[in-house]
């Protein structure tokens, strides 16, 4: 039989153990913390109708999109999780209450170039809040104190939300007399970090957008308010009074942000930015970016904003919305490699390895059930290899305790309990094993995910 060379794809995550590990405690932070305000789980299906996720897309989707047929269906894999929550939402209205309020941590597929922190398949962790006809601006005032809240617990501070608004940029370029170009410039100006003011600019004035060199330069000037964000925000009172949208953009923005204090968000983690646009068609209001402060390189790490009809292709009702997304898998690669997990997660497949020293493992057996029953994640070695190889098992694999049993454990009716980093032993009863093993774990479960 002719050997095939195992290979995994470009772009695709795989992780060893260890490191898996690290992930679903990152990912647990993340339920936790979304669970805290309110937000219940939900899942979709990965693959859809290629109409249903192509419906308002925009932008690059159908370029990145993996789009198949099978017979004489066309089907496409979802390619983020906010396009399905508004089918989901539009399918399930009568059964639903609202404010709807979901989160959803799950893969997305995109079949973009890969390069370093960009991968086709990767995990998003998403956050919704969908109104019935009417969503108030408070609920975009609370979801950068999530953020602030998610990325705190995970143990980042050096992390900047930055914040627009839609209405803001769209009653500007209406100002121009640019509206019809609006959506393509809002993209382009969106590459600003990525390419710099001058690339901007010649694709402002290139044959596809086809600006003037003096309404370039106006809107480089625009963007380029920058100042605390109360500054920012009296620069932009210059341009009231000239366009009804503008006015209300300004207001929303500025709610938003007199907001911000009391949702626990400090200034210093947060900044309006005109140069935020997002580049899906289906904003309509307040969007958001986040930065890592030392990693600008990576791009946004979350991002998201208010859409008002993402739910028109599937529903005559008005279903607004606001939401952000995570990008987890691209987040969990650059603090992989830069080396900023955390070492005190545990990244063993348990708290405690039980190792029998005789023939006779029934009391080992009992053991094992007595430490599971108090709540200890166990695993119970059974291999015949000398005592060095189990040991070394214990080990490599990051056991935080060992439970050593032998004849004089089993006649005494205890357990020889192991610390794995300070190597002290005791003997003791395999209850009081329990209460020490869950209290050192209790603590390791408060550590923060990062280590800034």
């Amino acid at each position: 039989m002719e050997r095939i060379k195992a290979r995994t794809l470009s772009g695709f995550m795989e992780l060893l153990p260890a490191d898996q590990a690290k992930m679903e405690r990152f990912m647990e932070v993340l339920r936790n913390t979304y669970s805290l305000y309110g937000f219940t789980a939900l899942d979709t299906p990965v693959i859809e109708a290629a109409e249903v996720l192509l419906a308002k897309g925009g932008g690059d989707t159908e370029k990145q999109i993996y789009r198949f047929t099978k017979g004489d269906t066309d089907l496409a894999m979802r390619f983020d999780l906010t396009v399905p929550l508004a089918k989901y939402v539009a399918i399930n209205y009568a059964n639903l209450s609202f404010p709807f309020r979901r989160y959803q941590i799950g893969k997305v597929y995109r079949g973009e170039r890969a390069q370093r922190g960009r991968f086709r398949e990767f995990y998003q962790a998403d956050i919704d809040i969908i109104g019935d006809g009417k969503l108030d601006i408070i609920n975009e005032a609370e979801i950068p104190s999530v953020i602030y809240r998610t990325f705190s617990r995970l143990g980042l501070s050096k992390f900047v939300i930055r914040v627009n608004n839609r209405k803001i940029l769209n009653g500007f370029y209406a100002m121009l007399g640019l509206s019809e170009r609006s959506g393509d410039i809002m993209r382009t100006v969106d590459k600003l970090d990525k390419i710099g003011a001058e690339k901007v600019k010649a694709l402002l004035m290139g044959e596809e957008i086809a600006l003037s060199e003096a309404d370039a330069d106006e809107i480089l000037k625009f963007i380029a308010i920058t100042g605390s964000n109360a500054e920012v925000l009296a620069a932009l009172e210059g341009y009231r009074g000239r366009n009804e949208v503008f006015d209300a953009g300004l207001e929303e923005l500025s709610a938003v942000v007199a907001y911000l204090p009391e949702f626990g968000v400090p200034e210093a983690n947060f900044a309006v930015d005109l140069t935020i646009a997002r580049g899906l068609d289906y904003y309509t209001g307040t969007v958001y970016e986040t930065l890592m402060v030392e990693h600008p390189e990576i791009g946004s790490i979350c991002s998201g904003g208010r859409y008002d009809n993402l739910a028109g292709y599937y529903t005559d009702k008005a279903l607004p919305g606001v939401g952000i997304s995570i990008g987890v898998t691209r987040l969990f690669y650059v603090l992989q490699e830069q080396g900023l997990l955390s070492d005190e997660i545990v990244a063993a497949p348990a708290e405690v390895l039980v190792i029998p020293m005789t023939d006779d493992i029934a009391y080992a057996v009992k053991t094992a059930t007595i430490l599971r029953d108090a709540g200890i994640r166990t695993q119970l070695y059974t291999e015949k290899k000398k005592f060095k190889a189990r040991m070394s098992y214990a080990s490599k694999l990051g056991f935080p305790y060992t439970v050593l049993i032998g004849e004089d454990e089993m006649a005494e009716g205890v357990v020889a309990l192991k610390d794995m980093t300070s190597g002290e032993q005791v003997k003791l009863p395999a209850e009081e094993a329990a209460a020490i093993i869950r209290s050192a774990m209790e603590k390791k479960a408060k550590a923060a995910v990062i280590k800034e």
